[in-house]
């Protein structure tokens, strides 16, 4: 294949087209070496940039089949899902949870625990995993109910309706860390789930986006509180809009403990 023709752009666009990168890896290296030939300085700073490039997304591939890892140990098993929650630390708004199937042969790139990715990435991958799934179930438990029942008994409400919602049903459930009541399902508590294992880390990027586009939809409803910024968790500036507003309808109330109370000093010495 000459190369010499073509010009450095046309060059760096081909190294980066997807006929090139996900073309036969046979062709792939041919061209590798027409360029590795080309004397151009210009083409041989695209060729070591391609080569770093390459290196980090084998390491990135490498860190994808470490994190299948309790999906192979079980590979026996048709359908496996994983499973995270996310919101049970904020003042306001809904604790979300995700249940997720996936194919055996998924190997989204990038998928980590939500809290290591910028909001960009998130957004990206959660679109990527709401593609391939088999299925995705979300819960979805409001700031009353916390309120009624305690932040860790909605988490598992809304895991159980997340795992109810998928189809086909799952066979063992991988979860973060807890062992969730009332479910029959065979499960796997794993500590640290979302940084370890794949299929909980997909999950925690889709309840992550979910709650997340809720809180920036809660913005718009009770402006003032900067919901759509800091999703409800206990920012200098969100408690400062409570003590100047006062709790919203998607207040927890059962979270706002002393804070409330000094409102309430406030009023009556007022």
């Amino acid at each position: 294949m000459e190369t010499k023709k073509n010009t450095i752009g046309e060059i760096a666009a081909l190294l980066q087209s997807d006929a090139f990168l996900q073309g036969p890896e046979e062709e792939r290296q041919k061209l590798l070496e027409h360029l590795s030939a080309d004397g151009r300085s210009g083409v041989q700073r695209l060729l070591e940039k391609y080569r770093r490039s390459e290196k980090k997304l084998a390491e990135e591939r490498a860190r994808i089949e470490k994190m299948k890892e309790y999906e192979l140990k079980y590979a026996d098993i048709t359908y496996i899902a994983g499973i995270d929650e996310v919101g049970r630390g904020p003042l306001a708004g809904p604790v979300v949870t995700c249940a997720v199937i996936l194919p055996k042969d998924c190997r989204i790139l990038y998928v980590n625990d939500s809290k290591q990715l910028t909001a960009e990435k998130r957004e990206t991958l959660c679109n990527e995993i709401l593609k391939q799934a088999i299925s995705v179930g979300i819960g979805v438990v409001p700031p009353q109910r916390i309120d009624e029942i305690n932040i860790l008994q909605a988490t598992y409400e809304a895991m159980r309706n997340s795992i109810e919602k998928l189809e086909p049903a799952p066979e063992l459930l991988l979860n973060d860390a807890v062992t969730i009541p009332g479910v029959t399902i065979p499960q796997v508590p794993i500590i640290k789930g979302d940084a370890k294992c794949f299929a909980i880390a997909a999950a925690s990027i889709v309840a992550k986006v979910t709650r997340d586009r809720m809180m920036v939809e809660y913005d718009r409803m009770y402006p003032g509180y900067q919901f759509a910024k800091n999703k409800g968790y206990g920012s200098e500036e969100h408690i400062n809009a409570l003590k100047k507003l006062g709790p919203s309808p998607i207040h927890r109330r059962s979270f706002l403990g002393k804070l409330e109370s000094e409102q309430e000093d406030t009023a009556v010495s007022d």
